[in-house]
């Protein structure tokens, strides 16, 4: 969610210290009131997450919101304090502000993780044009490690399904962890991201589109993140699932894109010095394959 970054008001100062442990807030949101509770002390990136834990899917996430503060002295709603904390029971509410946010899809590395989901070899004849999306995952990886990008890969129940297809090298890989869940988001993946300063862009890829792929991306958008997914990257095995969850994640707001583009915006500029390595990553176009009609 595109939140809006707490600023200094009058009268909206935090309450007077109370003893550990929990402390009773009411979350207020459009004409719903539910009390809760967060730990003493909790500032505004808990307040966030709880708001998001009661209300996610009424939340609209292309807007901006505010998180207000129930002020006694006023008998009305301010601003969230700068550097605020939640010391005694209050009142908070989130208000959509009436703008609505465009998705630029800007890229730079130092803000940027690699998703790669489930490229594994037990999928190898299942999955529509494999061949295909493992030669442009591993481009991808290849320009991950030239750019210093983490690369977080998961597989899914590999036990039964395999690991990850020899052809895509993980040299270098943050993490590699084996799940159930469909979503890519396990604990370990959101820990792994709140260790990375900055993270604003998700480059996902993998299998399968329709299932994998597609609810790590409704994820990560709930969780703030925006998430570009590399058409030429990801498939499945039928290519009507593919084709209807790319348009529902496009009307989403998600970012579909392809290989060449997301290297080329990570470097933007020739000048760059990685430029000339990675312009010999694509120097050769990504396959044309039964994909490209199918977007």
């Amino acid at each position: 969610m595109a939140a809006a970054e707490p600023g200094a008001a009058p009268g909206g100062g935090g309450c007077a210290p109370a003893g550990g442990g929990s402390v009773p807030v009411l979350f207020c949101f459009s004409v719903f009131a539910r009390p809760s509770t967060v730990p003493h002390g909790a500032g505004y990136e808990l307040l966030i997450q709880k708001f998001l834990s009661l209300y996610g899917d009424q939340i609209d996430m292309h807007r901006k919101f505010v998180v207000q503060l129930f002020a006694e002295e006023w008998s009305q709603y301010v601003d969230l304090p700068k550097g605020f904390v939640v010391n005694e029971r209050c009142k908070v509410r989130l208000v959509p502000l009436q703008i609505q946010i465009t998705t630029l899809g800007n890229l730079t590395p130092s803000s940027t993780v690699f998703f790669c989901c489930d490229m594994q070899e037990r999928f190898r004849p299942a999955i529509k044009y494999f061949g295909d999306i493992i030669s442009v995952g591993q481009r991808l990886l290849q320009g991950a490690r030239l750019l210093g990008i983490p690369v977080i890969v998961t597989e899914q129940y590999p036990k039964g399904l395999g690991s990850t297809v020899q052809e895509i090298d993980l040299t270098g890989a943050k993490l590699v962890l084996p799940k159930t869940k469909f979503s890519m988001v396990l604990p370990e993946v959101e820990a792994a991201l709140a260790e990375i300063p900055g993270v604003r862009s998700i480059v996902l890829f993998g299998v399968e589109t329709h299932v994998c792929i597609q609810q790590t991306a409704l994820e990560l958008i709930g969780r703030g993140l925006e998430v570009h997914i590399v058409a030429d990257a990801t498939s499945s095995r039928s290519m009507m699932d593919r084709m209807f969850a790319l348009e529902r994640l496009a009307r989403t707001g998600i970012i579909v894109t392809t290989s060449e583009a997301i290297l080329l915006q990570l470097v933007a500029d020739k000048e760059h010095p990685k430029f000339k390595e990675i312009q010999n990553l694509i120097k050769a176009s990504a396959p044309e394959s039964g994909l490209l009609s199918k977007v």
